[in-house]
């Protein structure tokens, strides 16, 4: 009998785990272990901050699936990684800190015979001053209560706009090298369609601020796209997008500090400036979670799981810009030093930025990070899991499941509005999300064809679908497995 732990219960822990029950006979134990008793689907946060959804209408209370599926279920947060056990303990275990809400009691050691880290990030906004959601008229909608606080500001606003105030609404990234791009464009394009259903688009003015170098950069160096039987820059299509609902945008800026209705920015030129705002939308930094890593002698071995995230089979060499490869991203996610640990996700960490690097003339590094969230963090978990149940079947390893992001294709569509007959999609195909310019050497590292945009309401209605098909399969409810990831 063969035990996993899964830590985490977002989209590669619970995608990991649905493929390891339904593959592994019960002999076998699966084990999720997460702080959070609820499943929630993240991309739907932005329709909660909006005020379009209830929280209710994308999560659930994993103990009862859980229990249904005999997968079994630990609320409870990691404290440190002991890959070769201990003094007293001859198996590798993960030690273990139960909560409730806030409440944190008794630890644990739990055993395991594989091991998958799916803790995600870390939501860093503690490294920018002031940007902690719901303080200082910033907000999230990175977790569905972050968005329920978001609405609850917005909704306020849009109020004091209906009895004549001006506003002004600043939405992007807070951070020099943040992430999930993606999420904030979907949520600006968002409130602007709110604020016209409101009948209050002309007593705002909306900004873009972000860290990319060019609009369109979503942490993945920009997109040579299909668009209308022609080629299109993403930045492009997004200025397009942006012109046409009368956005404007600050780009090449690394949000330092926020105080009650100001964002303070550095830009590329060394700069020092600052953005007032009625309502802010800032997503965060990601970072590790400082794990902890020892030996079976109680010595630090954090650096042989950890580089931030967790180190898995990509190469990690320091190396130029220019000289890094596609090559050097990871196939099966599996830890180099322990091979019965696997990060699929955003937990593991990646071997360099797909954005060029870009510091400002004062020396500060502000670059996108990669992005992992989403249909890679799915995709990754399943081919984890998969390599699992086929190394316990022949008892020994196998990692014939493999599968890059340097050849992995990923869609973002951007929903704004909400409805079946209002509302408009903007979608983004992406194939590889790590370009690759040995192979595509015409097309900025990427397919055409299968590199793709569109804008309408099919993307809209698409992304409504996908809303209710990956609640339909995080419920396990039956063929589930038929839903790809």
């Amino acid at each position: 009998m063969s035990k996993i732990v899964i830590l985490g219960a977002g989209i590669s822990g619970h995608v990991a785990a649905s493929h390891l029950r339904r593959k592994l006979g019960k002999e076998h134990e699966v084990l999720v272990v997460s702080p959070n008793s609820n499943y929630q689907w993240i991309p739907s946060n932005i329709w909660v901050g909006v005020g379009r959804m209830k929280s209710k209408e994308l999560l659930f209370p994993l103990t009862p699936l859980y229990k249904k599926k005999d997968i079994g279920f630990k609320q409870a947060k990691v404290v440190s990684f002991h890959p070769e056990g201990d003094a007293t303990e001859s198996k590798p275990y993960v030690l273990v800190e139960y909560v409730d809400g806030e409440v944190k009691y008794k630890k644990e050691k739990v055993n395991y015979d594989y091991l998958i880290n799916s803790t995600g990030p870390k939501l860093a906004f503690d490294l920018t001053e002031g940007l902690e959601p719901g303080t200082n008229k910033a907000y999230s909608v990175c977790t569905y209560s972050h968005a329920e606080h978001a609405w609850q500001g917005l909704e306020v606003l849009i109020n004091e706009m209906k009895n004549g105030k001006k506003a002004k609404i600043l939405i992007g990234t807070g951070h020099a090298k943040a992430t999930c791009q993606g999420a904030a464009f979907e949520y600006i394009l968002n409130v602007e369609q709110e604020l016209r259903r409101h009948k209050v688009r002309e007593m705002a003015e909306i900004t873009w601020i972000s860290n990319e170098y060019k609009l369109g950069d979503f942490g993945m160096d920009g997109m040579l796209l299909s668009y209308e039987n022609k080629t299109m820059p993403s930045f492009e299509m997004v200025e397009m997008v942006f012109r046409d609902r009368g956005i404007k945008w600050i780009l090449g800026a690394a949000v330092t500090k926020i105080e009650d209705g100001i964002a303070h920015y550095e830009n590329l030129e060394g700069e020092y400036k600052f953005e007032n705002y009625d309502f802010a939308m800032l997503i965060p930094s990601f970072a590790g979670h400082e794990f902890k890593a020892f030996d079976k002698n109680q010595n630090e071995i954090t650096e042989k799981l950890f580089k931030g995230f967790m180190l898995v089979d990509a190469d990690y060499t320091v190396k130029p810009y220019e000289n890094w490869s596609v090559k050097d991203w990871p196939e099966t996610y599996q830890n180099p030093s322990y091979p019965n640990i696997f990060a699929p996700g955003i937990a593991f960490a990646p071997p360099h930025a797909i954005s060029k690097p870009r510091k400002s003339k004062n020396g500060t590094d502000i670059t996108p990070a990669p992005p992992r969230t989403g249909m890679p963090s799915g995709i990754t978990a399943k081919i984890v899991a998969d390599n699992i149940i086929d190394s316990i079947k022949l008892n020994g390893v196998s990692l014939n499941h493999k599968g890059s992001m340097g050849n992995m294709g990923a869609a973002c569509i951007a929903s704004a509005g909400f409805g079946l007959t209002t509302g408009s999609g903007i979608s983004i195909t992406t194939y590889p999300i790590v370009p690759d310019y040995e192979k595509y050497p015409d097309s900025q590292g990427r397919q055409l064809g299968k590199t793709f945009g569109e804008i309408g309401l099919a993307g809209h209605w698409l992304k409504l679908l996908l809303h209710y098909a990956f609640i339909y399969k995080a419920k396990m409810k039956p063929f589930w497995w038929l839903i790809p990831e």
